[in-house]
């Protein structure tokens, strides 16, 4: 008697379903909601409006090229919130290890890409939408905002969070433990939010500062958001989004890989 073929999972169906069961781990958690929201408004109100007073006068707009310092940081902290929720999104994968779901998930009757782009699709939504929010609590703080722009931030919180969820996937896929994960993403992101210009201005920074700050993909996330919102940037919209296209997909495309290479235990 011949055995019945196993029929696999549509792709979109995979993907769709990767996705929303993402979204729905999410909100399942409302101590990781309210955590979550509430790091990039410490940032803002505390960091933001505590050094706005401080840094006025001539020689702090030319520092933070003609803008105002809520103008400047606002941008870079709605890009934080999108940043830090994305690139630690890759934990998941090591929790599914942990609890045998990713056992499941490969000996699915579905395609392990199609797996992998939905629960990168899951947590990049997941980071826009905190993105957004910030957005929108602290737009009205700004002292002069181009609504024409928010498109293209729309646009830069995307690619940000397609970029930062696929390197913390892949990331995840590649390491053993939670503990390294987390010593990984540590040493990674911080770093990275500093070389971004995310709060500290790039644009009288050192030569060797702008070099290494070309190789972080946050940085023409920040870059385009600013210029979309505020105007002013470091580097033209078209190379950002030029650049930041090209590193999301390729590390997507490290982050297809690596899964399909993750073991289960």
């Amino acid at each position: 008697m011949r055995e019945g073929r196993r029929h696999e999972v549509p792709f979109l169906t995979a993907v769709l379903t990767m996705a929303y069961r993402q979204l729905k781990s999410f909100l399942r958690i409302r101590t990781r909601i309210v955590m979550s929201m509430g790091r990039p408004l410490i940032w803002l109100f505390f960091f933001g409006l505590g050094w706005s007073a401080a840094l006025r006068g001539p020689a702090a707009q030319g520092a933070l090229g003609g803008m105002s310092f809520m103008e400047f940081v606002v941008p870079g902290v709605a890009m934080m919130s999108v940043f830090f929720p994305a690139f630690f999104a890759g934990s998941s994968v090591i929790w599914d290890r942990e609890f045998g779901f990713l056992k499941e998930m490969l000996v699915a009757p579905a395609s392990r890409k199609a797996i992998i782009l939905g629960r990168v699709l899951g947590d990049s939504i997941i980071a826009i939408l905190q993105g957004m929010v910030t957005l929108a609590i602290a737009m009205p703080l700004m002292g002069q905002v181009n609504p024409w722009g928010l498109p293209m931030a729309l646009l830069a919180m995307f690619l940000t969070a397609i970029a930062y969820a696929s390197l913390g996937t892949a990331i995840g896929s590649l390491v053993n433990n939670l503990e390294a994960f987390q010593l990984v993403h540590m040493t990674l992101a911080m770093p990275m939010m500093f070389l971004s210009g995310a709060v500290v201005p790039l644009f009288n920074a050192p030569a060797w500062m702008l070099t290494a700050s070309l190789l972080v993909p946050l940085t023409y996330g920040v870059d385009l958001a600013r210029s979309a919102i505020s105007g002013v940037g470091i580097m033209p919209p078209w190379l950002d989004l030029a650049a930041l296209s090209c590193l999301a997909l390729g590390l997507l495309l490290l982050a297809v890989k690596a899964f399909e290479r993750a073991r289960p235990f």
